[in-house]
């Protein structure tokens, strides 16, 4: 399941909406890092060229690892009050000493360009009424839904429970009828339960110490791999692709799979944000995506 070619389509429709739109809307995202991370800066870095590729203008606020919380927050407020900003993005993880469940809480829910305020989060427990909604587990479930893949009545496992993947992506599917089980560190039996997965999502990102093989692949199985892992300097996600490839009908790939899902749904929802600012109707909805076939 490439997602390069699907995000690329969602990344034209957007760029569409903010030309036709520009006489009336301004999507402007800014971006906050802490600290020094290479991944990070690599990451919104890959942000920051999406927005200028789809009209979306974008700005970056640096801030070193020992800020305050207090200081933090207070940056966040900055840009909630800045009327030019219509979205706001805080990259995690934060570092250690920092609590990013208050930090999220900080940003506007209006803003929210990630889809982690408390009140977008709670708005995913009643279906159909969040319009701002995490962006990796919204770009799962639109890659899915392109390649054609029956959610409904399927048993989807998610290997994560992370608040910022794994509940809110488990919430998405159970909104699209699957029934699903979250499993973590402490889950016994694990390869069994995953076996058992007609849809088997992981992004647990610590390739070294985890890995999905073939022998925790149901035959048929739907597999998505929303880890990354950085090994002998290589991008790789938690599945051993080439092995589990033969047993699954489809997987998606690291790199080029999940990723460029997340970066056209942030830009998604900084227009989304900006329109509903402004008291414009945007017309463009990526759940409308045309699909291949149906499995």
């Amino acid at each position: 399941m490439e997602g390069r070619a699907v995000a690329q389509e969602i990344r034209s429709k957007i760029r569409e909406q903010v030309r036709a739109l520009s006489a009336k809307v301004e999507p402007n995202l800014a971006t906050i890092l802490v600290g020094e991370s290479p991944a990070s800066k690599a990451y919104l870095r890959s942000v920051h060229l999406a927005c200028t590729d789809v009209g979306i203008k974008s700005r970056s606020i640096e801030l070193p690892s020992n800020i305050a919380q207090t200081k933090l927050e207070e940056a966040v407020s900055e840009l909630n009050s800045d009327r030019s900003v219509t979205g706001i993005l805080l990259q995690l993880p934060l570092p250690k000493g920092l609590d990013d469940v208050a930090a999220c809480a900080t940003i506007s829910q209006e803003k929210d360009a990630d889809g982690l305020n408390p009140c977008n989060l709670g708005l995913l427990y009643q279906k159909g009424t969040a319009k701002l909604v995490p962006c990796t587990p919204k770009g799962v479930v639109l890659l899915l839904k392109h390649y054609g893949v029956k959610i409904a009545g399927k048993h989807a496992v998610v290997i994560n429970r992370s608040k910022l993947l794994g509940r809110p992506l488990a919430q998405l599917l159970l909104n699209e009828d699957a029934t699903v089980t979250i499993c973590h560190s402490k889950t016994e039996q694990l390869e069994e339960i995953s076996k058992e997965a007609d849809i088997l999502l992981t992004g647990i990102g610590h390739r070294a110490e985890f890995k999905v093989g073939p022998n925790m692949v149901k035959a048929g199985a739907i597999v998505v791999d929303i880890g990354t892992s950085s090994i002998g300097g290589v991008l790789v996600g938690d599945v051993d692709f080439d092995a589990v490839i033969p047993v699954a009908s489809l997987v998606t790939p690291v790199p080029g799979g999940v990723g460029p899902m997340t970066i056209a749904m942030i830009m998604y929802n900084t227009l989304t944000s900006a329109c509903s600012q402004s008291g414009v109707k945007l017309a463009y909805n990526p759940d409308e995506l045309g699909t291949p076939g149906r499995l």
